[in-house]
């Protein structure tokens, strides 16, 4: 056995194993066309029916709008009655939201103005709160010092 016939086996042997590799999700690809084909298959069942149904509606409105008659100039003025409405809320809705923003800026600056008042105050307050607490603490230590430096003496 020559060095040829090695090198052909073991070509033989990679390609043997690349297959095998190869197959798992081959075979996995598989099932998911499985899935896809059943899930179109269930589609094309319940899409026939719909559309005969829908067939069916649209017939039945043509014979329903051939047999009624309308007005469409009494249509056409009731529209313009409601593009005339529409408009004019339109315009409320604007002024409304105008307002809105100008009783907010107003009223939003004094507010922060206040609000930054009182947290500056409650600050202060426990600052100067904190300042007598450590206060009395020095005077309480410098006290205890001084009692014992002279019962030491």
């Amino acid at each position: 056995m020559g060095a040829g016939e090695i090198a052909g086996l073991i070509a033989a042997g990679a390609f043997l194993m690349l297959v095998v590799v190869l197959a798992v999700p081959i075979l996995k690809l598989r099932h998911t066309v499985d899935a896809a084909t059943q899930a179109i298959n269930d589609l094309n069942d319940r899409t026939g029916p719909l559309l005969g149904g829908v067939t069916e509606t649209v017939q039945n409105v043509n014979v329903v709008l051939g047999q009624t008659q309308v007005s469409l100039d009494g249509l056409n003025v009731q529209l313009a009655k409601i593009d005339t409405m529409t408009e004019h809320a339109q315009n409320v809705t604007a002024n409304v939201a105008n307002l809105t923003t100008v009783v907010s800026a107003a009223a939003a600056n004094p507010l922060v103005k206040v609000a930054s008042f009182g947290y500056g105050l409650r600050k202060a307050a426990a600052a100067r709160r904190n300042a007598e607490d450590e206060r009395d603490v020095r005077a309480t230590l410098k006290q205890r010092r001084k009692a014992a430096r002279a019962a030491g003496k």
